[in-house]
């Protein structure tokens, strides 16, 4: 039970850091990816379930998962992950603190960018929707709709995990 409730306050807590960078609360319209994929409404509210640094091209990220995705988690039944699971990762630039230069924290806000597992809609891309949206201001990523192969070359070395890089965080009990 402390388990979910260090998650559950740590989500508040990251959800409210990340309104801040997302604009949350504003209702500008971000266009779809170029795959027809529309941006996740209140993924905010989603739940924090790991965090990575990117050592090869200096970045932090936040991973979220939706209700479907945690109680997957909970279940230990990720790979595969269930139909309906949503993954996000939010993106920055690695900064220093001024007056702690050894701790790491986010800086210019990178790109948003998303899972969505449907076995059936997406049968082609190995049963994930894949969509990005760059910089502050949401730029749908890719040309058009072949920007997926991109994404699946790039999650190929991890097919045997259902093609997630994301290992969610273990917490104490």
């Amino acid at each position: 039970m402390k388990k979910w409730l260090i998650l559950i306050l740590g989500s508040a807590l990251g959800a409210l850091m990340l309104a801040g960078y997302a604009g949350y609360g504003k209702k500008a319209k971000v266009p779809p990816a170029p795959n027809g994929i529309a941006f996740p409404k209140g993924y905010l509210k989603w739940s924090v379930i790991s965090v990575a640094h990117r050592r090869d091209n200096n970045t932090l990220r936040a991973i979220l998962g939706n209700r479907k995705a945690v109680a997957a988690i909970k279940a230990g039944k990720i790979n595969p992950w269930p139909d309906g699971t949503k993954l996000g990762k939010l993106v920055w630039k690695d900064s220093n603190l001024k007056n702690w230069p050894k701790a790491t924290v986010p800086g210019k806000f990178v790109h948003a960018e998303f899972m969505f597992k449907d076995s059936k809609k997406y049968k082609r891309t190995y049963g994930w929707g894949f969509a990005r949206w760059k910089g502050m201001a949401q730029k749908p990523y890719g040309k058009d709709a072949n920007f997926s192969k991109e994404c699946i070359n790039c999650h190929r070395p991890v097919e045997y995990q259902d093609w997630v890089f994301t290992r969610p965080a273990v917490l104490p009990r």
